[in-house]
């Protein structure tokens, strides 16, 4: 049996959180790294990097990948849903900023939060909890006002980025809930990350073939390290990190901390780029504190 957790201890809150501020400088390297590889090649590529460390990390702690255990279908599913995701956000970056692409991801808490009760009742968000819910995402919505109102003559499709944003968002509520739903609610974290990286890795590269992008043969430096750190850092480690979590503690709990991952984009553009740290940031860290303390609680 798995064990499963009904709270957030101080070990799943500092993973989280460390995982947010990891997932909202991804968004930045995805959106760099544009400019030197064609959006599916660089999706599936990192998936196939990616996958091959989770085999090489579970043969060294000889965790089985490849038994029978009745998770082929649900792995199959959460890897197609997974590479539909990442297609959305490649693609999807190229019409629109890292900024407002992550906020558009992270509305996926609460597909989760919606879902989650017709999969497991306790799980059943409470009028406070939902209120929570409703404030961490306005908190992150008002953080970003100011730039969504301002005109982006010089991205005439922006509206086709938001909407792949969202539909990304949808994409990866719904992973979360099928893993849930699925055996591979049981499986090991390794198993259920292979799944997807492996799943992704064939259908984006088939899709990149597929349209035609052209196979990057030039590396910068530049380029292998932004690559680098999507494949090694985000999509090894802290996925890996991010689906034990799911396997153990509370699906919906640990959704509405990932809202915090867009501020931790704007704090790093704070830090690496100089960029100033207004008040209506600082005002949008407390709702956003307040919000997810309501749902933990």
């Amino acid at each position: 049996m798995t064990d499963r957790r009904a709270h957030l201890d101080l070990f799943a809150i500092s993973s989280l959180l460390a995982c947010c501020l990891l997932w909202g400088l991804g968004q930045v390297a995805i959106k760099a790294a544009l400019t030197e590889i064609t959006p599916l090649w660089q999706a599936g590529l990192r998936s196939a990097l990616a996958a091959v460390l989770v085999w090489v990390w579970a043969r060294w702690r000889r965790i089985p990948l490849f038994d029978r255990d009745g998770s082929l279908q649900g792995g199959l599913l959460v890897g197609s849903l997974f590479a539909a995701e990442f297609a959305c956000i490649y693609a999807g970056m190229q019409y629109t900023s890292a900024a407002r692409m992550v906020v558009w991801i992270y509305l996926s808490p609460f597909v989760v939060a919606l879902g989650m009760p017709f999969i497991a009742r306790s799980e059943r968000l409470s009028l406070r909890q939902s209120a929570g819910l409703l404030l961490a995402f306005g908190a992150v919505a008002f953080a970003f006002a100011e730039g969504f109102a301002t005109p982006t003559a010089d991205a005439p499709r922006q509206w086709l980025g938001d909407a792949l944003g969202l539909l990304a968002a949808l994409l990866w509520g719904g992973t979360t809930l099928a893993i849930r739903a699925t055996t591979l609610s049981t499986a090991s974290a390794e198993k259920t990350l292979f799944y997807q990286l492996a799943v992704s890795a064939v259908l984006l590269c088939a899709g990149a073939v597929w349209t035609g992008e052209a196979w990057p043969l030039t590396w910068s430096w530049r380029l292998a390290g932004l690559f680098g750190f999507q494949a090694v850092i985000v999509s090894f480690i802290s996925y890996l990190v991010w689906f034990w979590l799911i396997r153990h503690y509370p699906a919906t709990r640990l959704a509405s901390f990932t809202l915090s991952t867009p501020l931790f984009g704007l704090l790093a553009g704070s830090a690496l780029l100089g960029e100033a740290i207004s008040g209506r940031l600082m005002g949008a860290m407390a709702g956003l504190a307040l919000g997810i303390v309501l749902v933990n609680r």
